[in-house]
């Protein structure tokens, strides 16, 4: 089913995706918010600009974007697949406890704050280019992995990194050269326990996007992980 969305209010546009039998095509999509918000058992591709929110609460649907979006993509999504074919605004996967999200290029600030992970739900973010500051603040779980594909000599990452991480991890495709970390962390080269933890999501990346794994596993991949389980205590305890 094509939908055609340059008339139609976000209400109106997920009215119309709930009545596809499976699976949709969205096209002229010019900012719509909140589009799939909730969804689940569809597979829905969009040409053109989504709007703030898309895939919020997502929980199974697959969202295929050929292009860019904005801003919150896979607010507090629950379960599903959501693969950017471009690049992301700010705060995406915000609060996001399960599924996958998948984007080509770069993340704006925030990306992955509030990440968290309860039993089987483990929530994965791929970004294939770089990210602004506050990456994974205040992660409580999840995989957040950052590949630095093409970022030109700049660091991989913003300012402020992991700020007020105490779970989950992340997995940086450089060294930390020039990047400061807050002290309720700690980083070291991924051993290869770690790299069989994220190969699956790496390779499931390269499919998706036509990347030459190998070319991506040649470099060296730098862990963050929370050292303390209160990493706070330093704030409120005199030692």
């Amino acid at each position: 089913m094509v939908i055609n969305a340059k008339e139609l209010d976000y209400s109106a546009l997920n009215q119309k995706i709930r009545e596809a039998d499976g699976s949709c095509r969205i096209t002229e999509c010019l900012g719509q918010r909140f589009i799939a918000a909730g969804m689940s058992d569809r597979q829905i591709e969009i040409s053109g600009i989504p709007g703030n929110a898309m895939g919020a609460y997502l929980n199974g649907a697959e969202i295929t974007v050929k292009g860019n979006a904005q801003d919150a993509v896979g607010d507090t999504m629950n379960n599903g697949k959501i693969i950017i074919h471009g690049s992301v605004g700010d705060a995406v996967g915000y609060a996001m406890r399960g599924g996958e999200i998948y984007i080509k290029g770069n993340a704006g600030y925030r990306a992955g704050i509030h990440m968290k992970e309860y039993k089987e739900k483990k929530p994965v973010m791929v970004i294939g280019g770089t990210a602004g500051s506050f990456l994974g603040e205040y992660q409580a779980g999840g995989l957040i992995i950052l590949l630095g594909i093409d970022k030109d000599k700049k660091s991989i990452v913003g300012n402020f990194p992991c700020t007020g991480m105490h779970g989950g991890k992340v997995f940086l495709r450089e060294d930390l050269n020039g990047v400061s970390l807050p002290k309720q962390v700690s980083s070291r080269e991924a051993t290869p326990e770690d790299i069989n933890e994220i190969q699956p999501y790496i390779d499931e990346y390269c499919r998706l996007f036509g990347f030459e794994q190998e070319k991506i596993m040649s470099e060296k991949f730098t862990v963050i992980f929370p050292d303390s389980k209160n990493p706070y205590k330093q704030m409120y305890v005199q030692n």
